[in-house]
């Protein structure tokens, strides 16, 4: 064997270019499928992540604007949701609401405690936006329906907050009061930040921040989850006969589909697997027929290699060697490139990919709330892909070099002297 490997090492230095191109094609097929597989990872990761950041049997409703005039009244009005739509949410669908709450804002208020202050957005809650967005609590509790039922001046910060609040000791909030604009809230609570250094929200009783702000009946959007709609039909149904019965509380057409926007994280979870399962397909395909073309490459140039030694072959058979030895030896060339610059392109590969996760992997888009949105998360292939791409790529190449090894062990002695 190693005879072989030695005259392999010969055969390759002396046709370094064809031996590079070998090579190249081999590594280039691993090296694009790692890739791919590992972009379009980092892709679907970014999406999963951000999805799974709410519970994905919820909706959220939200006042749009007229699209029809109805009853006299011009298109173009806008819909501000109330306690009249809060009713009707639990009243007309109670077969299929879960938890039922709703969320008003209030943008620029300052949090004083002591000297420190930090700029926030409050927001009044009821208890299932914990539940729904998945807020995490490092500390303390979440809004709960006593806060809403007394309306007391709860209120529950970041970790981020609470570290500039409070440096020294940032959880030492709990249960002490803080001074929001003009008004003393109890830290009840501290939430784990997103991630993002612009993690400005702060959350307070639905009912403590309508009265405090005097926003009357008024919702800026109603969240809920549901149970019992299982297919994108049965979801698409619910929200037809739900936009209908908001409408006639605002005295707009049953069926504007403007009046009311509904976001359903279901639908939009099935619409997104649906789609990342056409991703991952597509990258599968792409990087197949990259891999092919390396193994085309392969078979090609051991044909340009067969008959670039012809009469090597007929001079090898001329002096006693059986056409198995000349198929071996091809067969072995062939596997000793494959698995060597196979194994180069999956290094490269992995070495890409986690580049990409230390760079584009890491950065995040802060939304107007702060909350930060990967859109690029762990772009990485599993090791175990890795070398199954290299196997198959080693076996495939062997495979591709039998075309050229079938044709060297046939070579005839006559034909080494007719040779150029």
């Amino acid at each position: 064997m190693r005879d072989i490997i030695a005259e392999i090492w010969a055969t390759s230095s002396r046709n370094k270019l064809r031996t590079a191109l070998t090579g190249f094609a081999v590594a280039w097929g691993i090296f694009m499928l790692i890739f791919l597989l590992g972009a379009g990872n980092g892709f679907i990761n970014g999406i999963t992540s951000n999805v799974g950041s709410f519970l994905a049997n919820s909706m959220q409703i939200f006042g749009g604007q007229t699209s029809k005039a109805y009853k006299g009244m011009k298109e173009g009005r806008s819909i501000d949701l109330n306690d009249a739509d809060i009713s009707s949410t639990q009243n007309h669908f109670s077969k299929n609401i879960e938890t039922l709450g709703a969320q008003i804002r209030q943008d620029g208020v300052t949090i004083t405690y002591g000297e420190n202050y930090v700029s926030s957005t409050l927001y009044g809650v009821y208890p299932n936006v914990g539940e729904i967005n998945k807020i995490e609590m490092l500390h303390g509790r979440f809004i709960n329906d006593i806060d809403n039922s007394e309306q007391r001046k709860s209120i529950v910060i970041s970790e981020n907050q609470a570290k500039e609040l409070a440096p020294n000791q940032p959880f030492s909030l709990i249960g002490n009061y803080v001074k929001v604009d003009n008004f003393a809230y109890r830290v009840v609570g501290i939430n784990k930040s997103d991630g993002s250094s612009m993690s400005t929200d702060t959350y307070t009783a639905f009912t403590t921040l309508r009265t405090m702000y005097g926003r009357g009946d008024k919702a800026d959007n109603i969240i809920f989850s549901f149970k019992g709609l299982d297919t994108e039909a049965a979801n698409e149904d619910f929200e037809k006969e739900y936009k209908s019965v908001l409408n006639r509380n605002h005295n707009a057409d049953p069926g504007d589909e403007e009046a009311i926007w509904v976001w359903n994280r279901f639908t939009m979870n099935m619409q997104m697997n649906a789609g990342m399962s056409i991703v991952r397909t597509a990258l599968w395909i792409v990087g197949i027929f990259t891999l092919l073309s390396g193994i085309v490459g392969v078979s090609n140039i051991m044909l340009i290699s067969v008959k670039e030694r012809t009469r090597e072959f007929g001079i090898r058979k001329a002096i006693g060697a059986k056409p198995r030895n000349i198929l071996y030896l091809i067969i072995v060339e062939s596997i000793i490139i494959t698995t060597f610059f196979g194994y180069i392109g999956m290094l490269l590969g992995i070495a890409a990919n986690q580049y990409m996760d230390a760079t584009i992997g890491q950065e995040a888009i802060t939304m107007g709330s702060g909350k930060a949105i990967h859109t690029f998360l762990n772009p990485t292939v599993g090791i175990d892909v890795c070398i199954e791409a290299t196997l198959v790529m080693v076996i495939a190449g062997t495979i591709a070099g039998l075309i050229p090894a079938r044709k060297a062990a046939k070579i005839r002695p006559i034909e080494a002297l007719r040779a150029e």
